[in-house]
């Protein structure tokens, strides 16, 4: 009988009769996968995720499609004891890797831990921040500066959500978002820029009818976008689900968005957007420069105003 090769993330390659179970053959190998209903497609626990060689594996028998229609898996999560190898080579990842994983996967939190369980994609990241914010804290009560955090990032995210863009994540007073989770990278680009815009464009507007008549305050921000590959993935803290994007265009993105203040306007872009940009028109030539902690240079293009 043939043997195939299965290749686990964080285990290595082990080889496996053809016509054998993943979960036993990973037995077999000393791998423990976990199974609690010791194999009987009834817990879930032996789940992988496939990230090649799909069409080596068995079709799903009745037992799987009726656990997975349940717990809402994607189709490149499969049952390691349901699922048989009839060809080769196969990467997978164990998903649960001992019990003490079974907080994250198992129970009312199964089907979403699992449906976004983590991958890369080519993203735009928006990073926004108030300037000098600094004093009108100093001045003002706490609830006033809360509040007008909640109402300046309430007005932003509107206009992130209503170019296809989901936020991320507030800090104080910056927040940062993504765009192209649901689109092509060409159109997140535009759709990023475009959000920059309207929130700069539509800023003057609440700055005279609303933060200057009440606080006596003009706010102005600075927004830094780059596009590149980000990791993704949903995590359950608590009871609040919450999208996570991280890796080196992230970075890149933080850091051109710190260059608003120094090279003095309120939209700064990279390259890799600005030549992605529709009827693309820049104000100055576009300038190189270093960012904090991170190699190399970067080509960025000015798009923005100067500051009052």
């Amino acid at each position: 009988m043939k043997k195939h090769q299965i290749e686990f993330s964080q285990d290595g390659p082990i080889l496996a009769l053809e016509g054998k179970s993943i979960l036993n053959a990973s037995l077999d190998a000393g791998i423990p996968l976990v199974h609690v209903c010791g194999g009987k497609g009834k817990c879930s626990t032996c789940r992988v995720l496939v990230h090649s060689g799909e069409k080596s594996l068995s079709p799903e028998n009745e037992k799987e499609k009726a656990l997975k229609k349940q717990m809402q898996f994607p189709p490149n999560v499969r049952l390691a004891c349901q699922t048989y190898i009839s060809g080769g080579p196969v990467k997978l990842t164990r998903i649960v890797k001992d019990v003490s994983d079974f907080g994250l996967y198992i129970g009312s939190m199964a089907g979403e831990a699992t449906k976004e369980i983590g991958e890369e994609r080519e993203l735009s990241i928006f990073f926004l921040d108030i300037r000098d914010f600094s004093p009108f804290m100093e001045k003002n009560l706490p609830f006033d500066v809360i509040h007008v955090i909640r109402k300046l990032f309430t007005f932003c995210e509107n206009i992130i959500d209503s170019n296809g863009g989901r936020l991320i994540e507030t800090a104080g007073d910056s927040l940062y978002a993504i765009f192209g989770y649901s689109s092509t990278p060409e159109k997140a680009k535009n759709a990023a820029t475009k959000t920059a815009r309207e929130i700069i464009e539509n800023l003057q507007t609440l700055n005279k009818e609303y933060f200057l008549p009440h606080f006596d305050q003009n706010i102005e921000v600075g927004i830094g976008i780059h596009s590149g590959k980000v990791i993704t993935g949903k995590i359950q803290l608590g009871k609040h689900e919450r999208l996570i994007a991280m890796g080196h265009a992230v970075n890149v993105a933080s850091r051109i968005q710190a260059l608003t203040k120094e090279l003095n306007n309120n939209l700064i872009v990279s390259d890799e957007v600005f030549m992605e940009l529709e009827n693309r028109q820049e104000k100055d030539k576009p300038t190189t420069a270093r960012l904090k902690g991170v190699t190399g240079s970067y080509k960025l293009h000015l798009l923005g105003n100067t500051y009052c």
